[in-house]
C-alpha cells in the first residue's frame, strides 16, 4: 500500500521527467508483498527515465536494513505502529501531509486502504492518482468495519482522484459500474530471469528437482493453502509439497497452517525466501499451484510463468486476467477437483510450446518496462488534466 508524489518546478516543465516521492509503502527490496513488489520494479526503472525518485519506508518491516538507496532511488524511513488495522493509513497520512510541506504536483496513492486519505490529499491542494490493485476489503482477514472502512477508501478514491489505476479490466467494469468512475487498466509485470539458476539450495531442503510441488504467499485465508494441505495429503505420488512463505501478522490460521506443514513428512516448509532460494524453488518445481481465493493480478503466478513453471491455479477472476489453457484453471475451494487436477499435472508436466507462448505473452503484456512508460504517461496526463477528478459518465 504506497502513495507517491511527483513534483514540477512550473508549468513549463511539464514536458520534462517529473521528481517523485514514494509514501505509504511497506519498503523494499525483499520485503514481503505483491505492492511492495510492484513498487520495487517500477521505481527503479522510473529513476532511469530520469526521475529522482524517494521512498518513504515503514521502519518496522526493514529489520537490519539500513541502506539509503537502491537502484537509483533513494529512501527515507517512517515509524508506524506494527499493526493489519492501523499501519497503512496511519504511515500513508503521514506521508501525505509530509508531501504537502514540500509542495508537490502529484500525490499516487496504491490500495484502497491507503485510498482513505485521497479526499485529505485533495485538501491539501494536491493532485492525486490511485492505484487499486482489487478489493483487498473481500478478504477473511478483515471483520466488518475494517471492510467498511476500505469500502469507503475505494469510493473516494473513484470519487476524489484526478486520474484512476487498476490492474485489471475485471476492476475497470467494477469501479464503472459501482461509481461511474473511468479508470486506466495498467496490469502489473514480471521479470524474466536470467539464467542459469542451480538446484544447491532446493536439494538442502531434501527436495528432489522436478518432483515437487510449490506454493508460495502469505499465510492468510484467502491464499487456500489450507485446501492445499488437503488436497496433497490424499495425492498418491512420490513427491513433495515445497510451502514458502508465512504470515505479515500472526494469527491462529498461519500457526496452524505452519504446524500442519510441519507434521508432516512429505511437505517442506521453508518460510520466507527471496534471492537465490526462491529463483531456485521455482525454476525446478514440478508443478506451480495457486490456490488463492481472492487476489488482485497475481504476480507469483507471473514469475511462476516467466521461469516456465507448469502451473494450476484457481479459477477466479484475477488469474483469469492472465490467460492460460482452460485446462490450467480448477475451481476454487474444490479439494476433489483440485487434487484430481494436480495428480493430472504431476504425471504431464508442460510442453516447450506452452513455455514459449508464455513467455511471448508476459513479454506482450507484462512488461515492466511498458508498464513504467504508460505510468509516466498517466502522469503527466494528471498533471495536466481536469482538476475535478476522474471522468464520469
Amino acid at each position: 500500500m504506497h502513495s507517491c508524489v511527483i513534483r514540477l518546478k512550473d508549468e513549463d516543465q511539464m514536458e520534462k521527467k517529473p521528481t517523485v516521492m514514494v509514501v505509504g509503502t511497506r519498503g523494499f527490496p525483499g520485503i514481503q508483498g505483491g505492492v511492495e513488489t510492484h513498487c520495487q520494479e517500477l521505481y527503479p526503472r522510473l529513476a532511469r527515465e530520469g526521475c529522482n525518485v524517494v521512498v518513504f519506508r515503514r521502519t518496522p518491516f526493514l529489520g537490519q536494513d539500513v541502506s539509503r538507496s537502491y537502484h537509483g532511488v533513494s529512501f527515507r524511513d517512517l515509524w508506524c505502529p506494527r499493526s493489519k488495522y492501523l499501519e497503512a493509513i496511519f504511515h500513508t497520512t503521514l506521508g501525505v501531509l509530509q508531501a504537502a510541506l514540500e509542495g508537490p504536483d502529484l500525490v499516487h496513492i496504491h490500495a484502497v486502504g491507503p485510498a482513505l486519505c485521497t479526499p485529505l490529499a485533495r485538501l491539501l491542494g494536491l493532485r492525486v492518482v490511485v492505484t487499486s490493485q482489487g478489493a483487498d476489503y473481500r478478504r477473511p482477514k478483515w471483520g466488518w468495519l475494517a471492510r467498511r472502512v476500505m469500502k469507503l477508501g475505494e469510493k473516494w478514491a473513484a470519487r476524489y482522484a484526478h486520474r484512476l489505476i487498476v490492474v485489471g479490466e475485471h476492476i475497470r467494469r467494477r469501479m464503472k459500474k459501482e461509481y461511474g468512475a473511468e479508470a486506466t487498466v495498467i496490469p502489473n509485470g514480471v521479470k524474466i530471469p536470467h539464467r542459469p539458476i542451480g538446484d544447491d539450495l532446493v536439494k538442502q531442503w531434501g527436495l528432489e528437482p522436478g518432483k515437487y510441488v510449490f506454493a508460495l504467499g502469505r499465510f492468510e485465508e484467502e491464499k487456500g493453502f489450507d485446501h492445499l494441505l488437503d488436497a496433497f495429503a490424499g495425492l498418491d505420488v512420490d513427491w513433495n509439497l515445497a510451502l514458502a512463505g508465512d504470515a505479515q501478522h500472526a494469527s491462529d490460521f498461519s500457526r496452524t497452517l505452519k504446524s500442519r506443514a510441519r507434521r508432516s513428512d512429505r511437505i517442506v516448509y521453508t518460510g520466507v525466501v527471496k534471492g537465490k532460494a526462491l529463483d531456485q524453488l521455482f525454476d525446478n518445481c514440478g508443478l506451480f499451484v495457486l490456490p488463492s481465493h481472492h487476489e488482485g493480478l497475481p504476480l507469483v503466478l507471473l514469475e511462476a510463468l516467466s521461469y516456465g513453471c507448469s502451473v494450476l491455479v484457481s479459477d477466479i477472476p484475477a488469474c483469469r486476467m492472465i490467460p492460460l489453457p482452460e485446462k490450467r484453471y480448477c475451481p476454487d475451494g474444490d479439494v476433489p477437483r483440485w487434487r484430481k487436477k494436480m495428480e493430472y499435472w504431476i504425471r504431464h508436466g508442460i510442453d516447450e510450446g506452452e513455455k514459449r507462448s508464455n513467455l511471448r505473452m508476459l513479454e506482450e503484456t507484462f512488461n515492466w518496462n511498458i508498464i513504467a512508460e504508460r505510468t509516466m504517461e498517466l502522469y503527466r496526463e494528471a498533471m495536466g488534466g481536469d482538476p475535478t477528478g476522474p471522468s464520469r459518465s
